[in-house]
């Protein structure tokens, strides 16, 4: 097989693809032994039957006309990978000669991802937050910590929010009592707006032995309802005082002191954390905004397309339907799917910038990088290192693997050339954001929250982990013909079977 490529308008290229004879016909062989095993004529055996037989048949042009068509697409995915085309859509493509006899050409014309130009992008600059653990940081975490340590008191006052009643509530409806909105000895916190709306408004400044009846609509669709409830005791939560003794109950710590010291040393790190992924997300924003072209129509839709996926599983994972989650944000379908779109827009503009970026600073995957991503990969999908090789190596999905690794390498380049400033816009020094080691894994000390469960991972293999995470999870569901590439890769194969195709008038 020989091929050319050559770039046309809109953004496209034309590869001209010929065929000899006899590679066509190591096919038509194929072909016709396969026939020969499918199609019954008396006095042969399957798979016995005559090429000669079988062409008088069913038609020698018929075959080879089939055998072209089904083998067009492996054939143009040859040529992609040969000239290195980054093909993001399906090819049109034309049967220009041999589809009867003869040697076979054809021409396939295919949308590229185009190169953006990023003017300015050495000059980038990005604000850092603050780094600093306040004392009002400090005193939410401890409060946070003491919860979980108070104890519910009774009162004679009025109720306030963060009160907790017990109360009788019983709602009917046309007589008929509403089972799952009736209780006795229920205890509700004041303003958690848990129960039917209006509740709180009606329960705030309570005493026991108060009674309210009041109408409320218990779900966005059902009719009013009637509720009735009964205040029996308003408590209040009393939370213990922060002493040595206390914080050796609530932690690992013998003293106050040590439970503050390792408080501060996590919020730092959390906080530490929390600005490289800021001042990444302000880095990739900014580069983003100096691509002036549009993205093409079909990364975006291949985009839209992904997200709208990941909603829609991530919604149903959670055991709700697309309904209950548009009522529950209050928006309908297209307003969800403008606002995946322009995320959708964004995505793809950040990663036409990424390949630019590595481009222009010469940045490359070499083996060391593609051998210690495929280690990892390889732990999570609990498989021999050796044998995901194997069974990437020459597929889209090593060149889908290749590619986020060099957008991860060309993320972590621009984090580390960005100019950082405060506020005020003076340059700061950027050992103060480096890594630091991660927090120990929640324990007491804690309070239970995931705030301080932090990685000290870089931008790089952050950026790799959300290039990949569809790879893993296809990976582990199928063999690589199975896979769905979000980013197109050459050699698409599903775009390539959708191809339109045309024979010489």
């Amino acid at each position: 097989m020989r091929s050319t490529a050559q770039p046309v308008e809109d953004n496209k290229v034309k590869l001209s693809i010929e065929l000899d004879e006899a590679e066509l016909d190591e096919s038509l062989d194929l072909a016709y032994r396969r026939l020969g095993q499918e199609v019954r004529v008396p006095g042969f055996r399957p798979g016995k039957v005559p090429r000669r037989l079988l062409e008088a048949r069913m038609g020698a042009g018929a075959v080879r006309q089939e055998v072209v068509r089904e083998t067009l697409p492996d054939y143009y995915a040859r040529a992609v990978r040969e000239n290195e085309v980054d093909a993001i859509a399906a090819p049109e493509i034309e049967i220009t000669a041999g589809e009867e006899s003869g040697p076979l050409t054809f021409e396939a014309v295919v949308e590229v991802r185009p190169k953006v130009a990023i003017p300015g992008y050495q000059g980038l600059q990005v604000t850092a937050p603050g780094l600093n653990v306040t004392e009002e940081d400090m005193t939410a975490h401890i409060d946070r910590l003491r919860e979980q340590s108070g104890e519910l008191v009774e009162v004679s006052r009025p109720a306030r929010d963060g009160d907790h009643l017990t109360i009788d509530v019983k709602g009917h409806r046309h007589d008929q009592v509403l089972e799952g909105l009736t209780a006795n000895d229920y205890l509700y916190e004041v303003g958690s707006a848990s129960l039917m709306p209006g509740l709180d408004e009606q329960i705030r400044g309570a005493k026991p032995g108060d009674i309210f009846r009041f109408n409320s609509m218990p779900g966005k669709d059902e009719e009013e309802a009637t509720f009735q409830v009964l205040v029996k005791a308003v408590k209040e939560k009393v939370l213990p005082e922060v002493t040595d003794e206390w914080a050796a109950e609530a932690s690992e710590f013998n003293t106050v002191e040590e439970l503050m010291a390792d408080t501060r040393k996590r919020l730092e790190a959390v906080k530490r954390f929390q600005a490289q992924l800021g001042m990444r997300e302000q880095a990739v924003q900014a580069l983003a905004q100096l691509v002036a072209e549009d993205p093409p129509e079909s990364l975006v839709e291949a985009a839209l397309e992904h997200r709208a996926h990941e909603l829609t599983h991530h919604i149903e994972s959670q055991g709700a339907s697309m309904d209950e989650y548009l009522e529950a944000v209050g928006q309908d379908r297209d307003a969800v799917l403008s606002e995946l779109r322009t995320t959708a827009e964004e995505s793809v503009k950040v990663d036409l910038a990424l390949r630019s970026l590595a481009e222009a600073e010469g940045i490359e995957v070499d083996e060391a990088d593609l051998d210690t991503e495929l280690t990892k990969m390889a732990e999570r999908l609990r498989q021999p290192k050796d044998q995901l090789r194997r069974r990437l190596e020459g597929t889209d999905e090593m060149y889908e693997l290749r590619s986020a690794l060099r957008r991860a390498k060309a993320m972590a380049w621009l984090v580390d050339h960005v100019e950082l400033v405060d506020e005020e816009g003076q340059t700061i020094d950027r050992s103060e954001f480096s890594p630091a080691e991660a927090p120990a894994a929640e324990g007491p000390a804690a309070g239970g929250t995931n705030e301080a469960a932090v990685s000290d991972g870089t931008a790089a293999e952050a950026a790799v982990s959300e290039g990949t995470a569809h790879l893993d999870e296809d990976l582990a569901a199928g063999p690589p013909g199975d896979v769905s590439t979000g980013d197109v890769p050459p050699g698409h194969a599903d775009q390539t079977r959708a191809a339109t195709v045309e024979s010489p008038a």
